[in-house]
């Protein structure tokens, strides 16, 4: 804690005094922000970590399919099948606010029902089934990386304002604290300097009265 350069007057005691208020009060509703922040950045780590586990194990499966169905054709072959998009789709993108921040938002439509365009002669059953189960996929797939990308920036966001609360509760109020307290113990210091110094001119006078007095 460091004593910041003040002037010892009532002015600025005033000044700090009202500054110091309004320390106070910006630190509580940046303390309840961050509270706030917290508690939805949990219910979103929550949803994340539920929707990941089952992402990850639907991707699991499907990917054992379509190593299988590697195994029966040939890369040329896979290649082929693979050329032409199965199902058209559209994502829309954009943001809603959570605590004055703005996070991402994703609208996933399709525009007609999966189709597979290559021949089933020579392509195995475990490929339809793959591109089927991953179409079917995709949307929770696209939810997750919302749920991501919201959650990195909450936290960065809970970072920042943890640093602003801790700066202003471990720095900004002590050291107005401290300076409040010099200023006061000035004043007070020179106020008793001043009746001092008014009962020293008292007993003078007063001593100078009675030898006029005797005389």
């Amino acid at each position: 804690m460091s004593l910041m350069r003040v002037n010892p007057t009532r002015m600025e005691l005033t000044r700090l005094k009202r500054q110091l208020a309004t320390a106070k009060r910006g630190h509580k509703l940046l303390k309840d922000k961050q509270d706030e922040m917290i508690r939805q950045f949990m219910l979103l780590i929550r949803k994340n970590r539920s929707l990941r586990i089952e992402v990850e194990e639907a991707l699991s499966q499907i990917m054992k399919k379509f190593s299988m169905a590697k195994l029966k054709m040939s890369r040329v072959g896979m290649i082929e099948a693979m050329m032409v998009p199965s199902q058209a789709t559209t994502i829309e993108v954009g943001s809603k606010s959570v605590m004055n921040i703005r996070i991402p938002t994703i609208k996933y439509e399709t525009q007609k029902a999966i189709d597979l365009t290559y021949g089933f002669a020579f392509t195995p059953s475990e490929l339809d089934q793959s591109i089927i189960d991953l179409s079917h996929l995709l949307p929770k797939m696209i939810e997750l990386a919302q749920l991501d990308k919201s959650c990195d920036m909450l936290s960065k966001e809970i970072e920042k304002t943890r640093r602003r609360v801790n700066a202003i509760e471990f720095i900004m109020i002590p050291d107005m604290t401290e300076s409040i307290r010099y200023i006061q113990m000035k004043l007070e210091d020179n106020e008793r300097s001043n009746i001092i110094r008014l009962m020293k001119s008292k007993e003078i006078i007063l001593e100078k009265a009675n030898q006029l007095k005797e005389y």
